[in-house]
């Protein structure tokens, strides 16, 4: 087999490097909560539906625009209830405009990706869980950066305010209606689990709860944390599953994923069947294709046999042409190799479909974009230090120190 990577590697890590928390936001509460919080702030406690309803219903966050609210403590309620929580460092655009890569940043520093894709039937946004990743997946531009820290409710639920009013104002081409959310930028979801559920409930219930989007609209990736996967079946929020799976035996995916040393791959699919068996939602198998990595037709066979041995019709295999990070030993599967492989699903009757990959000439794999500005953050830092070293050793005593 040949060596999954060079160098050393990151380890498998549940700890936040990162412990400072955002300020609290109306999205982390749900509607009891707002009304506590407002009336204890001294308004009505009525007003937390009105400005759940600016929020969720027309996306806006300016007091300015919020005329139902009365002039006096308007301010004062919005800045205490929707402080800003993301502010824009970058848009990079493909696929004719169809396609815009953002990098937010955050109150402390740390930085998440979102991207908003436009098709002819559906807007969908990708959004992040977690700033970094501790899944330490060798193939991933974020796990190979580790984890910052998990992204709070209120974070989580911004970035999809920020894509349904970029959808609305017409950022795509024309103004559309954003339909999807994928939970599958940076970031392992359910590693996050608290928040990503409290998210989960903003997205899908209705105003002035939540944004109202339908739960088979909304898919949740994980590279295989199992238990919980068991455990999100039990929300009553029928979403959408989607498990990294990437290699159908343990031998490969204990390198390649490092989270099946603990949950492997019968461990993993026997709980996404039962995800199934609970929801009603089939499971997609998204399988990132590497060239003589993992896509042989042996293991497109054994993959086939797997899914099929628990059930027909409870999954759909989504091949992925991968998307190579900087530096990586690897590359996307030739068309050959990728045909044979769909080809052998298919004939096993595995409900079979190539992922569109988008943003492939932006940086856009998960996490390229965001470390593409961390390094270039770190040379413009060594940039401003050389210079103040030669300031100082230009004065009026000439060169000295470590310029003599």
């Amino acid at each position: 087999m040949p060596a999954v990577e060079s160098g050393p590697r990151p380890l498998l890590s549940f700890a936040e490097a990162r412990r400072g928390k955002p300020p609290e936001h109306l999205a982390d509460l749900d509607v009891a909560e707002r009304k506590d919080r407002v009336a204890k702030a001294g308004f009505p406690a009525f007003r937390a539906d009105q400005l759940s309803r600016h929020y969720f219903e027309h996306f806006d966050v300016d007091p300015e625009r919020m005329t139902d609210l009365p002039a006096r403590g308007r301010e004062e309620l919005v800045s205490t209830f929707l402080p800003p929580l993301l502010t824009k460092v970058r848009d990079l655009t493909a696929d004719r405009g169809l396609t815009i890569k953002s990098l937010w940043r955050m109150f402390d520093g740390a930085m998440v990706e979102t991207v908003l894709m436009k098709y002819p039937d559906r807007a969908t946004l990708c959004i992040s869980s977690q700033a970094g990743c501790g899944m330490a997946c060798p193939f991933c531009a974020t796990g190979q950066g580790g984890l910052t820290r998990n992204l709070s409710a209120g974070e989580i639920v911004e970035q999809v305010r920020c894509g349904m009013l970029a959808a609305a104002r017409g950022d795509l081409g024309e103004p559309c209606r954003l339909t999807n959310v994928v939970f599958m930028g940076m970031g392992e979801p359910l590693a996050n689990w608290k928040q990503v559920l409290k998210a989960l409930r903003r997205i899908i219930e209705p105003s002035p709860a939540g944004f109202g989007l339908s739960a088979r609209n909304v898919t949740v990736s994980t590279v295989g944390m199992a238990p919980l996967i068991e455990k999100l079946a039990e929300q009553g929020m029928p979403v959408t599953l989607a498990i990294s799976l990437h290699a159908p035996d343990n031998e490969l995916r204990d390198p390649l994923i490092p989270i099946n040393s603990r949950f492997n791959v019968g461990r993993l699919l026997d709980a996404a069947r039962s995800y199934f068996a609970k929801t009603g939602r089939r499971v997609s198998v998204e399988y990132a294709l590497i060239r003589d990595m993992n896509d042989h037709k042996w293991r497109a066979q054994l993959l086939a046999d797997e899914l099929n041995r628990r059930g027909r019709g409870w999954a759909h295999v989504n091949p992925i042409p991968l998307n190579p990070t900087p530096g990586s030993i690897w590359t996307a599967s030739t068309p050959e190799a990728q045909n044979t492989f769909v080809q052998t699903l298919l004939d096993a009757g595995i409900p079979t479909t190539i992922r569109d990959t988008r943003g492939s000439d932006i940086d856009g794999a998960c996490g390229q974009l965001a470390a593409e500005v961390t390094r270039s953050s770190a040379r413009a830092a060594k940039a401003a230090e050389a210079a103040e070293l030669v300031r100082r050793g230009s004065g009026a005593d000439g060169p000295k120190g470590v310029l003599r």
